[in-house]
């Protein structure tokens, strides 16, 4: 297949969807249970089996090497040179590890990339979570963010993909003095904009959410997810993968169990975070209403004025693309440094399909190379 192996270390329905976009409603599955049949549920699957295995990381596809191990995650380095500008991919922690970012040749957003003039690329390589790490928060991952951003050297350049939209949004707020330019990808930000995630989390008792965690020992893990919806009735398989490829019938059988096998090695979420995701994210909308404290200090998204590029999927049934465009009235980035962009297609083929790779992720990768416009120097601003 031409891959490198370098790695040591929905729409509305009352049927769960088992499409690969699918998978990116974690905070919203034990709602979707608890509309349906959540004591079944939690009885069957409340435990992990005792056969599980330990998630592994798939194999990637372009070169790398691990610059930084920390608790919550490896951070890869992808970069062609050891100059540049740096660019750190925030990969979404959610069920399915990074290589969202880098899938297969012609579908990957850290090609993209380097073929279009970013020599330094990072990617946040989430570590699946242990009994040990079950009280990580979102702070947690803040303050590794912010130890990978020092190795790596500030300002950066940031790009948030799914749920690492809300995480480096979260960041550049924080630190906008570490931030050069920042990327939002698919990112579920404002929770005002109605969608059936926000309808399903809002009718879910938050005892449903405890319960969850309980159960899992303060784990939600991923085969616990994975299970259920493997039990669900939806689109055949290689209809699924081709859409979330935005490729060929050929590529189908191509990548089929290269897929498969990123897919049925889901990543488990720490009880502590997760609990704080679905009620701070997406219950309370801390983040677009102003009301989060992060590392010690509400955040307010009016200081982040780096300037910003905003990607949404015209069809996209996880994050609407009002959801992640609100960013651009909630920051202080003036409007002539906002770039928009959208791809006719569903949620995961924003990531990882052909045609998003080629068109807006090359324009992407050509407006971080670009020279930095009439914006002030981060490195001696305050904060």
């Amino acid at each position: 297949m031409g891959l490198k192996q370098r790695t040591s270390a929905p729409r509305e329905s009352t049927t769960p969807d088992r499409s690969p976009d699918a998978f990116f409603l974690w905070p919203f599955a034990a709602a979707r249970v608890a509309t349906e049949s959540m004591r079944w549920w939690l009885d069957a699957f409340g435990k992990p089996p005792a056969d599980a295995d330990i998630p592994t990381a798939s194999d990637w596809t372009t070169p790398n090497e691990v610059a930084l191990q920390l608790t919550s995650m490896q951070l890869r380095d992808f970069s062609a040179a050891p100059d540049g500008q740096p660019a750190v991919v925030c990969a979404p922690f959610a069920l399915h590890n990074a290589l969202i970012a880098d899938f297969a040749p012609e579908h990957s957003i850290v090609e993209a990339l380097r073929s279009n003039g970013v020599t330094r690329v990072f990617v946040t390589d989430w570590r699946s979570a242990t009994p040990e790490m079950r009280y990580l928060s979102i702070d947690s991952y803040l303050a590794d963010l912010n130890v990978a951003v020092d190795e790596v050297g500030p300002p950066v350049d940031l790009v948030g993909l799914c749920q690492g939209g809300w995480l480096a949004l979260l960041y550049a707020a924080r630190f906008p003095h570490k931030v050069r330019r920042l990327v939002l990808a698919g990112a579920p930000i404002d929770m005002r904009v109605a969608s059936n995630l926000s309808r399903l989390t809002a009718a879910m008792p938050s005892t449903g959410f405890d319960e969850l965690v309980r159960r899992g020992d303060g784990i939600v893990t991923g085969r616990q997810m994975s299970q259920f919806w493997s039990t669900a009735q939806g689109l055949d398989p290689d209809d699924a993968l081709q859409r979330a490829l935005d490729c060929m019938p050929a590529e189908v059988t191509l990548y089929r169990e290269r897929f498969r096998a990123w897919d049925e090695r889901p990543l488990d979420l720490p009880g502590t975070y997760y609990l704080e995701v679905v009620h701070r994210v997406f219950r309370e909308n801390q983040i677009a209403e102003g009301r989060f404290v992060a590392l010690g200090r509400r955040v307010r998204l009016s200081d982040v004025t780096a300037p910003l590029f905003l990607l949404t999927a015209v069809e996209d049934e996880v994050v609407p693309a009002p959801q992640t465009l609100a960013v651009a009235r909630l920051v202080g980035t003036p409007v002539a440094l906002v770039e928009q962009a959208s791809e006719p297609c569903a949620h995961l083929a924003l990531f990882m399909g052909r045609g998003a790779v080629r068109s807006s992720w090359s324009r992407v990768a050509r407006w971080l190379a670009a020279e930095a416009r009439t914006v002030p120097d981060r490195k001696t601003a305050a904060g």
